[in-house]
Formats: structure tokens, sequence, C-alpha cells
């Protein structure tokens, strides 16, 4: 999995790397909040998966617009982020933010759904559904 060659964060704004295959992310402060890695934001956005009339958590610390307060390197594969909220527990690794790219993690998703929204081609069949006969 890549790694950066270069980071880059605004704490007001967000989180930019330069991947060492040359390309690059840009992750908005609060959607790295909403994608912490932390055991409790995952279990929480499963919860909403399954229901989403779950009762969200009230944020502690500081009113205002979320930020970062502060960052740190984790070994050679990670980054710890520390949240005006109060929150310090998630650890990003190289591969998770690679994962989570909003520029791609939305493409994965939208290419997800077209090919469910398809379903699957007729059984024994190499043409794709739309060519199939009979289909």
């Amino acid at each position: 999995m890549g790694v950066p060659t270069a980071i880059d964060l605004k704490k007001d704004r967000g989180l930019t790397i330069a991947w060492a295959d040359g390309s690059g992310s840009y992750y908005p402060i609060a959607y790295l909040r909403r994608m912490s890695p932390s055991a409790d934001v995952r279990q929480l956005r499963e919860e909403i998966e399954r229901n989403p009339l779950v009762v969200l958590p009230s944020p502690k610390g500081r009113g205002g617009e979320l930020v970062a307060t502060g960052a740190e390197l984790v070994g050679n594969y990670a980054i710890k982020i520390i949240f005006s909220d109060g929150h310090d527990t998630g650890i990003y690794s190289w591969a998770y933010l690679r994962e989570i790219d909003p520029a791609t993690k939305g493409e994965r998703e939208r290419v997800g759904e077209d090919a469910r929204a398809e379903g699957p081609a007729p059984r024994g069949s190499p043409l794709p559904r739309e060519e199939a006969p009979g289909a």
C-alpha cells in the first residue's frame, strides 16, 4: 500500500496527502471525524446503517466549528488526529486513508450501486445483462 510523500494538515479545513504513486487526497476535517477508525465511531456508523433513526451523541468540548487541534505520526504507518470535540482515539493508517479517500470512495460506491441496480448477469451468460438474449 502507498505511503505519503507529503502531509499537510490545515486544522480548520482538512488533511492533504501526496502519495508516493503520484496521486493526492484531500480529507475535510468533519469527514475525518465522521470516518474515524476508532471502535466507538465505527460502531456508531454500523448502527446508523442498520437504523437511520439512531440518536447521535451530543458533541463534547467547545462550541463552534469542528477543527483539528493537533496530530501526530504513529510509527511509519498512520496518523492520529485530535479534534476540538475531544475525540482523539482514531488512528488513521495510510491504508485506511486510501480506502476512505472521498474522491475515490464516492466513485466506488457509485459503481457498486450501478451494479446492484442492474442485478447479476444471467447465469452461464458471458454477455453483460443488457446484451444477453431474453434479459
